[in-house]
């Protein structure tokens, strides 16, 4: 049988520049430039090992509206914490938009989400025990 193992997210924005430079504010994600291999340029980031590009599209592309909670297609990507009070408090600092404030869903695990550019909804979640 594959084995399969995570390689990358590939996002796509209007502005990678000012996408990348967001998450590098909210998440501290290393920003690198890059080319992708159809020679166009790429932004690639690091969030403490999670690989994610971010391409442009032309302006003249639709954008589709955020989606309702339930959706077909990619939901949103998650990122484990220690602490979630604290990264939320750090993450409204920073200016972030919480589209669900933190809950516990069941013992042990709370979750919160947060809206990103182009769309994008990272889910913050906080196990223990």
């Amino acid at each position: 049988m594959t084995a399969y193992s995570y390689d990358h997210i590939h996002l796509r924005s209007r502005d990678p520049r000012g996408t990348a430079e967001w998450y590098h504010q909210m998440f501290g994600a290393r920003v690198f430039e890059s080319v992708q291999s159809d020679g166009q340029p790429r932004i690639d980031l690091d969030i403490n090992g999670l690989t994610v590009f971010i391409a442009s599209v032309p302006a003249e592309a639709d954008m589709p509206a955020a989606p309702a909670d339930a959706h077909l297609g990619l939901d949103h990507f998650g990122l484990r914490v220690d602490n979630l009070d604290g990264a939320v408090a750090e993450l409204k600092q920073r200016g972030a938009t919480f589209t669900m404030e933190p809950r516990t869903i069941r013992q042990g695990v709370k979750i919160a989400f947060i809206q990103c550019p182009d769309n994008v909804r990272v889910e913050l979640l906080e196990r223990s025990g």
